[in-house]
């Protein structure tokens, strides 16, 4: 018996808007990387002449992984401590810390919250250098800012963000290359690739029936995989409503584990490089527990689970490949929302631009 769905927008079928946007990745990509790029390489380039010494990342939702994403890139690649920021200590609290030789990197799609911009002008108040990161080069927290990056997105009308999500991703990836002199090079093999990827999603479809029922669900990954796990955990709660659950794979076995059972569906999320090595000890774990596993990653790993997706990382770095991995996984909370009878394009509750103070 098949599903009833409900109309979506201007009775429009459900997801239409966020179909739509996450078909336009590819080309997204590639203009990042054929016209962003010049303009974010200089504004690395201007803020490495300044040296900064530590950096502070503030964000909200899913560029809150975005920023974790640039945590990895930065104390990998470059060796510079980073933190995620606490908006509260300054917004709520009145706190003043001493920024001076701090970089503040504010990520937003819409640059528009009320916490992200009053928590940027305290930091340039306390002698931070400030960058925003954003898909609106007008917007608030654009003004308030020393620097911007615009991610060239274009116009996202549906709730979930899927496409800024990935543009957030390259445009700070091609920022820490510049900070670092580098090229950005490993980036040109991902517009293509998201391309095949995306061209997949009857595969996605046909595994997304395993989950129309779950209750909730566990994603794990490590090192560059990690934020793709918690901005999968994400997509899935606020367009199915399904409660999961999002762990680094070491966190996962100081006690979580217990939780899993043969009927929890687990999601893993595994990089093909050293986070995924690490990873592999807790899917031996999550194997032996009986999980229902599911894997995002290279074809090994997928073939030694009960449900997968492989994907294309041969040659791909391991630095640029959650720009990938979080494809199908943008696909899985599509599909899985619709099986559920329910319109991904308009979660309850929601609004575009969440007012946070």
């Amino acid at each position: 018996m098949s599903a009833t769905y409900p109309a979506g927008e201007n009775g429009e079928r459900p997801g239409r808007i966020m179909s739509g946007e996450m078909a336009e990745q590819p080309a997204m990509l590639r203009r990042i990387l054929e016209r962003g790029a010049p303009a974010v390489r200089e504004t690395a380039e201007r803020i490495a002449a300044r040296k900064p010494r530590f950096v502070l990342l503030t964000a909200r939702g899913s560029s809150d992984n975005a920023a974790l994403y640039a945590k990895y890139l930065l104390e990998i690649t470059l060796g510079l401590p980073c933190g995620l920021a606490s908006m509260s200590t300054t917004t709520a609290y009145g706190a003043k810390p001493d920024l001076r030789d701090v970089l503040v990197v504010t990520v937003s799609q819409s640059g528009g919250s009320p916490d992200l911009v009053a928590s940027t002008r305290a930091a340039r108040e306390a002698g931070a250098v400030t960058l925003a990161v954003t898909n609106n080069p007008d917007s608030p927290l654009a003004a308030v800012s020393e620097y911007h990056i615009d991610i060239l997105a274009g116009p996202e009308k549906a709730l979930p963000a899927t496409k800024t999500y990935t543009a957030s991703l390259l445009a700070l990836y091609l920022f820490v290359e510049g900070l670092r002199g580098g090229d950005g090079a490993a980036a040109g093999v991902l517009p293509d690739l998201a391309d095949e990827v995306l061209a997949r999603q009857e595969e996605v479809k046909s595994l997304a029936s395993r989950y129309r029922f779950a209750e909730r669900m566990v994603i794990t990954s490590r090192g560059y995989g990690y934020p793709t796990a918690k901005e999968a955990a994400l997509k899935l709660m606020e367009t199915s409503y399904i409660p999961a659950l999002s762990y680094s794979g070491a966190d996962l076995l100081h006690g979580p584990l217990a939780m899993v059972d043969n009927i929890s569906p687990v999601i893993a999320v595994v990089t093909d490089g050293r986070g995924g090595e690490a990873l592999q000890p807790v899917l031996d774990r999550l194997r032996g527990r009986g999980a229902d596993l599911f894997v995002v990653g290279p074809a090994a790993p997928v073939a030694a689970a009960s449900a997968g997706f492989v994907l294309p990382t041969a040659g791909v770095a391991e630095e640029v490949q959650p720009v990938l991995e979080i494809l199908p996984l943008q696909l899985l909370a599509y599909e899985v929302t619709i099986a559920r009878g329910q319109d991904p394009d308009a979660p309850r509750a929601l609004a575009k631009v969440t007012e946070t103070r």
